[in-house]
């Protein structure tokens, strides 16, 4: 058997167990299982991140930075857009297949062990991503990297990421999102996101809602944390646009970095950046020896965050953005109107059904000029009538599509009709993974073919 095959068989069985949507607060299961298996979680250092929107790109931010340093990197963030190994990287490159299946091999006899155990009590089985949190820690471990920077699953305090203890945690914007898991408001949602803050850790902080602060300040004195807010302990100084991306200048708290160049779009990017910037000066400089300026850019100059806001064809234009509730939403409208200069946008719209829908229509609909409703490949998947009739309801020009491809289809033809149009694809990560793919595979970047 090949090693890919051994790999995608280990991914088919994950996928017998209970989907990621299937979260229930119970961490410790996870932790029993990294128990027998001696705690490899911490045989290194590690960056804990968690909000709303922006994690994965803050991740893939700190690490590049952290990798910019010389140091051996693993990165942990979900969900995936095309394989499943997108999600465990190893310095900077999908882990190996070989890694992949080597690292089941050694945790399968306890996961049959702990499994007996529940069953026992009466519990569930250990879940999907429960056993991908085992996974990616067992490979860093064995790889073995330096540090690891983790993307909370959903929420902090009890997600399974949170068997490790950060060294730095990392707390994007928070919003409403998750609702009938982390609450019905930031409050509820800030307090279960505060749980990654660990005694004597280091926490930095995107600019939160006064409601969503007070809960992470209280987290800290708790714990007796340090935690740095944007804008007070650092903070994003400029940013401009530049070919391909834009330049950013970020005061840290320990030093400045001017005119560093991203290659991603967005004021939200920019942001993150900053985020990010405090994050590995906490990691690396102990908040008060500043990084160095040239390395500093060569992490932040080399940053890649796939699905978002990514170019994925020209004449006409189509971009896709993984936004999938209306936070994300408002930050991809508010990016297309900065960074890119056309008078019309398509939107192509596919939305999951735990999803709010409606939300992000509202945040898109003043910019949309048509949108191609359709619906991602999943079993959980909004009806594309159900986005077209949102979109209606906004007035909005719409037509309904069966899949991705007959609605793309639809939409760069629309835009390569007419003057100053463009086409940006969101409302899912799903979603997002089906463009990429299939944008690969029609050559989208050799332009529009009727």
């Amino acid at each position: 058997m090949t090693d890919q095959a051994r790999a995608d068989a280990v991914y088919a069985a994950l996928l017998q167990r209970q989907g990621e949507q299937w979260v229930q607060p119970r961490v410790e299961r996870t932790r029993r299982v990294l128990e027998l298996l001696d705690d490899p979680q911490r045989t290194y250092r590690v960056v804990h991140v968690t909000g709303t929107n922006g994690k994965t790109s803050t991740s893939r931010m700190i690490e590049s930075i952290v990798r910019a340093h010389g140091l051996r990197t693993g990165l942990f963030t979900s969900p995936h857009l095309e394989r499943f190994t997108e999600r465990i990287m190893v310095d900077g490159e999908p882990i190996a297949d070989a890694a992949v299946a080597e690292a089941w091999e050694e945790i399968s006899p306890f996961v049959d062990l702990v499994d007996a155990e529940l069953d026992a009590a009466g519990d569930a089985p250990l879940t999907f991503f429960e056993l991908l949190t085992v996974l990616a820690f067992v490979a860093f471990a064995d790889a073995p990297v330096d540090v690891a920077v983790i993307e909370v699953g959903m929420g902090g305090a009890w997600d399974s990421t949170n068997t490790a203890d950060g060294d730095v945690a990392v707390i994007g914007p928070i919003d409403l999102d998750h609702a009938d898991r982390l609450g019905d408001t930031i409050a509820e949602i800030a307090e279960v996101k505060s749980g990654i803050i660990k005694p004597g850790a280091v926490a930095v902080s995107a600019v939160q809602r006064p409601e969503a602060l007070a809960a992470l300040r209280r987290r800290a004195d708790e714990v007796g944390a340090t935690l740095a807010i944007s804008g007070e302990g650092f903070g994003l100084t400029g940013h401009s646009l530049a070919v391909g991306g834009q330049q950013v200048s970020v005061r840290g708290r320990a030093g400045d970095y001017p005119e560093l160049y991203l290659p991603l779009y967005g004021a939200h990017q920019a942001e993150n950046a900053a985020l990010a910037v405090a994050a590995v000066e906490a990691l690396i400089g102990a908040d008060d020896q500043p990084l160095h300026p040239e390395v500093v850019a060569d992490g932040l100059g080399a940053v890649t965050s796939p699905g978002r806001l990514q170019l994925l064809g020209v004449a006409p234009t189509v971009l896709v953005d993984s936004a999938h509730n209306p936070h994300g939403a408002r930050a991809l409208a508010a990016a297309l109107r900065e960074s890119f200069d056309f008078d019309s946008w398509g939107i192509v719209l596919g939305v999951l059904g735990d999803k709010d829908a409606a939300g992000i229509v509202a945040e898109l609909a003043p910019l949309a000029a048509h949108v191609f409703a359709t619906a991602p490949d999943s079993e959980r998947a909004s009806e594309a009538s159900l986005v077209a009739d949102l979109a209606e309801a906004q007035g909005l020009a719409v037509t309904e599509h069966r899949d991705l491809m007959e609605a793309a289809e639809a939409a760069r033809e629309w835009a390569a009709a007419g003057e100053r149009r463009a086409v940006a694809i969101a409302g899912s990560v799903v979603l997002a993974g089906e463009a990429i793919a299939l944008a690969a595979a029609e050559d989208w970047k050799s332009g529009w073919q009727a």
